[in-house]
């Protein structure tokens, strides 16, 4: 089977994602012949709150930033969608306008399935119906989860929490330490854990006191996971 055009990583990250993987190889192929490779600046737009459901994609590479507008008018980071993970199939099942924007977060590849190839793959694979129920069924239970823990644990456990989350996805091993490759400001970490920007600030300064990790520009190293699994159970 001939993939569409993607870079030897870019094709790692389709094949090895959790979900995707787990497909049957009838089932990959079918998806993977009406699939078109999309190659995204940073920040450009894919879907805006309101809009029709036209595609289901999957990150190959980079990242997509699924976001909100405030009472306020401000912009609100609620996730991103990292390498090897499929986004947009539930719009296209129930046929409502899209809940949240999506925009590219640095240099993004998509792989995308347009709407009727989307149909035509469920019309004639029951697997993907079942496939797609479990997939939902996990986003569910993780939506649960961030929601007890927004609630019961500490900001220290759950910003120990993302960013080993953070280094899962997009760590860059170097010796003993981790380089997270995804670029976020503190602003954006806040934001995804539902906090200000300066809680999160004093917490990363004791997570640098404790030698858990490191602060860069735009970037954090991790030099002990240990020491971040402790925060987390904290």
């Amino acid at each position: 089977m001939d993939y569409p055009v993607l870079t030897i990583d870019e094709r790692s990250n389709i094949e090895s994602g959790s979900w995707f993987s787990k497909l049957s190889q009838p089932l990959r192929n079918a998806i993977l012949s009406r699939a078109i490779v999309r190659r995204l600046g940073d920040g450009a737009l894919l879907a805006t709150r309101g809009s029709d459901p036209e595609e289901w994609c999957a990150v190959a590479k980079g990242a997509v930033r699924i976001s909100s507008v405030s009472l306020s008018g401000k912009q609100v980071t609620l996730t991103y969608v990292e390498p090897g993970s499929w986004f947009g199939d539930i719009a296209l099942f129930d046929g409502l306008p899209r809940t949240h924007d999506a925009n590219a977060h640095g240099a993004t590849t998509l792989l995308v399935v347009r709407r009727p190839d989307f149909r035509e793959l469920l019309s004639q694979h029951t697997e993907l119906y079942e496939a797609l129920l479990r997939l939902n069924c996990r986003r569910l239970r993780l939506m649960f989860n961030t929601v007890e823990d927004l609630n019961t644990r500490p900001l220290s456990a759950r910003l120990a929490k993302q960013i080993l989350l953070l280094a899962k996805s997009y760590g860059i091993v170097q010796g003993d330490e981790v380089r997270i490759g995804l670029q976020l400001a503190q602003e954006d970490l806040a934001q995804l854990l539902g906090a200000s920007r300066q809680r999160v600030n004093q917490e990363l300064k004791g997570f640098e006191r404790e030698g858990a990790v490191r602060v860069e520009p735009t970037r954090l190293v991790v030099i002990s996971r240990d020491k971040l699994l402790q925060f987390a159970d904290a």
